[in-house]
């Protein structure tokens, strides 16, 4: 039987970097993963790119970016290694990047990169690494936890969960670090799809399932006034929905059943704007209206009300006054979202109540969890990715330091 100081499972972004941390203070570690492709969702964010963290995220409030039962639950790790930690990190391996859009931080290159980068870290740090090897069982006794594997039967006294959510199960997200918690009695807050699109009844969205394709920046909210959540950002139309920054983001507020608020015009003084136009233009309704929202979007929205339908010069003051409302307040039900399949993160997950937030040790003694399987979400735009970086590294010091 081979023996560790720990076992890291799970070869995602969390767990490479906790072991990688590990290792270089003199953790002897394990980490393996059951997929062949280590670090996946690295590989596909950001457009191939990753969008690796936020030059915005305030550690002193992560109520502003995070969600999730205690949000704050995170401040601890996150203000112990920052974004700028993590961007030195990035300088040193040469890897060049720039800042997209609000703090969004993106490599010039390759998500490739990355991974090369945090796997150089953990053979710094002597890490071994097996993959693909699957974990059939882990149980506890008084010699700490024992591992049955492909590779064989794996003892050692600490083990960390980093195996991620249930979002995009064919880049081979399970539910192995719930089932592990659950075998162990640490409770988990439901998990659910978060960073998500939103769909509706196929009826309700005939009017603008010919709209797919179309992008446009809106404002977008749902909750109660004094609660609500609301983005700037760019809307994108699909056959079944509605995508886009603007909606993943809200998607991880949306309750089921509650309805979201668009203003598909903000910034615009649409109700003076069609009264001006009123008294100097003879054009349809719809063609003055594509001075504020795309001409398809126009289009489509006047076949929603006869009486917007007619050149502009001859449409009651009441019409433009709804048209205008309506194009500011465009609010609408989901039937649902398109689920884990397309879900970049999983909200919810090992309730927070039940880790240490310095080291993010469970109840269960030597047993930790990090990363996605925890109940922080963080917003679109590279947060989830400091999450993982700053949860595995303050759990790569606790190892070494529960190793003495």
């Amino acid at each position: 039987m081979e023996r560790f100081d720990a076992v890291v499972i799970g070869a995602g972004a969390a767990g490479l970097f906790c072991a990688s941390v590990a290792g270089q203070l003199g953790v002897k570690v394990l980490l393996l993963d059951h997929s062949e492709r280590i670090a996946e969702k690295i590989r596909i964010s950001g457009g191939g790119r990753c969008n690796f963290t936020n030059r915005d995220l305030d550690p002193r409030a992560p109520h502003k970016h995070f969600l999730g039962e205690n949000p704050n639950f995170c401040r601890s790790a996150l203000s112990r290694y920052t974004a700028t930690d993590f961007i030195d990190l990035v300088r040193r391996h040469g890897i060049a990047f720039h800042e997209k859009h609000k703090g969004q931080l993106f490599g010039d290159r390759s998500s490739e990169d990355f991974i090369r980068m945090l796997i150089a870290e953990c053979d710094a740090g002597g890490v071994t690494r097996w993959q693909p090897c699957r974990v059939a069982a882990v149980r506890h006794g008084a010699e700490g936890y024992e591992l049955d594997t492909d590779r064989g039967p794996v003892r050692a006294p600490r083990v960390v969960i980093a195996t991620g959510g249930l979002s995009i199960p064919k880049i081979g997200a399970t539910d192995f670090g719930y089932r592990i918690a659950r075998q162990f009695g640490v409770r988990i807050i439901e998990p659910r799809p978060a960073l998500v699109p939103l769909t509706f009844e196929g009826e309700d969205w005939a009017p603008y399932s010919g709209l797919a394709g179309l992008s446009l920046p809106v404002r977008i909210a749902t909750g109660a006034k004094k609660a609500a959540m609301a983005f700037d950002e760019d809307l994108l139309f699909t056959h079944r929905g509605l995508s886009g920054p603007a909606v993943l983001q809200i998607s991880s507020y949306w309750q089921p059943g509650t309805p979201i608020r668009i203003d598909l015009a903000p910034g615009a003084q649409l109700p003076s704007a069609l009264q001006q136009a009123k008294g100097r233009s003879r054009k349809l309704l719809a063609n003055e209206l594509a001075a504020w929202v795309p001409a398809r979007l126009a289009d489509a929205w006047v076949q929603r009300d006869p009486a917007w339908q007619r050149p502009v010069n001859e449409a009651a003051d009441k019409a433009l006054a709804s048209l205008a409302e309506a194009l500011a307040n465009w609010e609408l039900v989901p039937s649902g979202s398109e689920g884990y399949r397309k879900a970049e993160v999983t909200a919810g997950g090992v309730d927070t109540r039940e880790l240490s937030s310095q080291t993010l040790e469970s109840r269960q003694p030597g047993l930790y969890f990090i990363g996605e399987v925890v109940d922080v979400t963080g917003w679109l735009g590279g947060y989830n990715f400091q999450w993982a970086w700053s949860s595995g590294w303050a759990c790569g010091q606790a190892l070494a330091a529960a190793r003495g």
